[in-house]
């Protein structure tokens, strides 16, 4: 691999490069939540939970104070310490000016947007397609809602992912403000013939099967709906932890048709106890899960497909009511979800789009209550930990409140401070889809393809030479060591190619003081053995101060064995 520093304007031989609102005066302001703690503190003396409050028509309301909530633990009435309220959302744009911004943006060229500081952030939203969990008939009315949503109404600020149940997700690397790598996850959504769903939300039914092979049938669909609904739930909570170490509230939006709780033997327990941590982590981790059943209305009644033996009435009755039975329950841990993470179950719509846009308006705003708990909360040991409930009610008449349903006993651990190891530091600076800016630098990434090497990326990564660490040596030399660590990320989150390098870079005289005027080029090729959209993310780590720098960049890579015409990217 071809690995090269290129000092602008400067002569290279000179350079030696060796691999090597006000509140009462008792209730405390809480400040909006940063990257640096998580918005549900669950500590010995503060529980902070959000609340969202509507109005009958579910408008949000934000003009109330401590003195409207009432909050309970476990029954018992709790006085608020701490009390705010976060606006995240921007005002919506009247209906007129939306359209003219649309036809605006259609116009014009579409050009890479800034990287977003996490300050900057007013919305974290993961899009969560269930393709283990979405029938054939439903999928394409996902990608199209998904698609839709990120054309008319992502808006500046939006931190954005679109992930699959069924692939492999590295999730953090995946939020983007660049809808070209969020079309490009849209584009890769389709039915998963593994799922546990198949064409038809519904199995057809076969009454030419004999009672044994009906029950082994019946066997057979709920262990693959309890070992794909599991699956599912991991997944997603893979998700929120990663939300984690994002700032504010953040949104879950699940897109899924089918997450039973009940089955034939009754209540499924182990699909249950992961229902149970996955809320327990996205309680922790501030973020709402928000489910959509995108079914709609369906039908119930008889299909083509169904093998009916006996059309009488009393045993076609039975059935269409077994059917619409199945149905109900399909959704309970969908609406278990919602209900106990603060966010909203969505059905009964045949309009996903505006199920999606509903659902992300809701994250205009939040209340932050705070409470000094009781000391019976906490138990040392995990076997004596309860789970306490905890509710938020609204006292001026006609509003509702909405959060978190509780906890369990047992504090938040500390995170871990600083000094983070070297592999610790450049993890975090990848995934983060924040830019790391204690060495400022800058990614060029260019498509190109030879008969020798096949199709390729080239890096240039600008380094800032004056946020390098420089140590006087004898003889005039300046001497400073960096981590130089490049990776290309598939449009699934995982990894697909890895250089990591320590360089240890002396210059002296002119060569280093226009160095540190005009920094340096460090140059890396990565090969690409497959078509499809990728993302280049490259971070810089002075050894001796421990500052990181990082940046990244979106590559399209088109299919050049087919004998299509292609263009490498242009170098001006």
């Amino acid at each position: 691999m071809k690995l090269r520093f290129r000092i602008l304007a400067v002569v290279l031989a000179a350079v030696l490069i060796l691999p090597a609102q006000q509140q009462p005066s008792s209730v405390k302001p809480i400040p909006a939540p940063t990257g640096e703690e998580p918005l549900l503190r669950i500590t010995v003396t503060l529980v902070q939970v959000d609340a969202v409050v509507t109005d009958s028509k579910g408008r949000h309301v934000s003009d109330l104070k401590p003195e409207d909530f009432e909050i309970r633990q476990d029954g018992k009435v709790q006085k608020i310490t701490h009390f705010s309220y976060i606006r995240t959302g921007p005002p919506e744009q009247p209906q007129l000016e939306r359209a003219k911004q649309q036809l605006q943006d259609k116009l014009a060229p579409q050009l890479p947007p800034v990287p977003l500081k996490a300050s900057q952030v007013r919305r974290t939203v993961a899009l969560v397609v269930d393709d283990l969990g979405l029938s054939f008939e439903s999928i394409a009315q996902v990608r199209s809602a998904i698609k839709k949503w990120v054309d008319e109404q992502m808006q500046p600020g939006d931190m954005v992912a679109v992930l699959r149940t069924g692939a492999g997700m590295g999730a953090l690397q995946q939020f983007t403000s660049d809808k070209r790598m969020l079309y490009a996850a849209i584009d890769r959504i389709k039915w998963n013939f593994r799922g546990r769903v198949g064409i038809s939300s519904f199995a057809p039914i076969n009454e030419a099967e004999t009672e044994e092979q009906a029950a082994a049938e019946t066997t057979e669909n709920e262990f693959m709906e309890e070992y794909f609904s599991v699956g599912t739930l991991g997944a997603i909570n893979y998700v929120v932890g990663g939300l984690r170490e994002l700032p504010g509230r953040k949104a879950v939006v699940i897109f899924s048709e089918n997450i039973p709780i009940l089955q034939s033997q009754g209540m499924n327990d182990r699909i249950m106890s992961s229902l149970e941590r996955l809320t327990d982590m996205a309680n922790r981790a501030g973020v709402a899960l928000y489910t959509i059943d995108p079914r709609g209305l369906p039908t119930l009644s008889f299909t083509a497909a169904d093998r009916i033996r006996d059309p009488s009435g009393p045993r076609m009755a039975e059935m269409a009511m077994n059917r619409s039975t199945k149905f109900f329950e399909s959704q309970n841990g969908l609406n278990y979800l919602a209900q106990q993470t603060g966010g909203l179950f969505i059905h009964n719509t045949n309009d996903i789009a505006r199920a999606v846009q509903d659902v992300v308006r809701d994250l205009e705003g939040y209340y932050l209550l705070g409470y000094t708990p009781e000391a019976g909360t906490w138990d040392k040991d995990p076997k004596k930990q309860k789970f306490h409930r905890v509710s938020v009610r609204v006292l001026r008449p006609g509003l509702t409140a909405r959060s978190r349903s509780g906890f369990i006993g047992t504090p938040d651990t500390d995170r871990p401070v600083q000094p983070r190891s070297r592999a610790q530091q450049i993890a975090a600076a990848l995934t983060s889809p924040f830019g790391a800016t204690g060495v400022r630098v800058k990614l060029t990434s260019l498509f190109s393809n030879t008969m020798k090497i096949g199709s390729f990326v080239r890096s240039l990564l600008y380094i800032d030479a004056s946020n390098l660490k420089f140590v006087q040596e004898e003889d005039g030399w300046y001497k400073a060591v960096v981590d130089i660590v490049t990776m290309t990320f598939g449009d699934n989150g995982q990894e697909v190619d890895r250089n990591d390098r320590t360089y240890t870079i002396r210059m002296k005289g002119e060569t280093y003081k226009q160095a540190l005027k005009q920094g340096f080029v460090y140059t890396v090729n990565h090969p690409i053995k497959k078509a499809g959209a990728f993302q280049m993310r490259a971070v810089v780590r002075d050894v001796a101060t421990e500052r990181t720098g990082s940046a990244s960049q979106f590559v399209e890579i088109p299919d050049v064995k087919k004998g299509k015409l292609a263009l490498s990217s242009i170098v001006v």
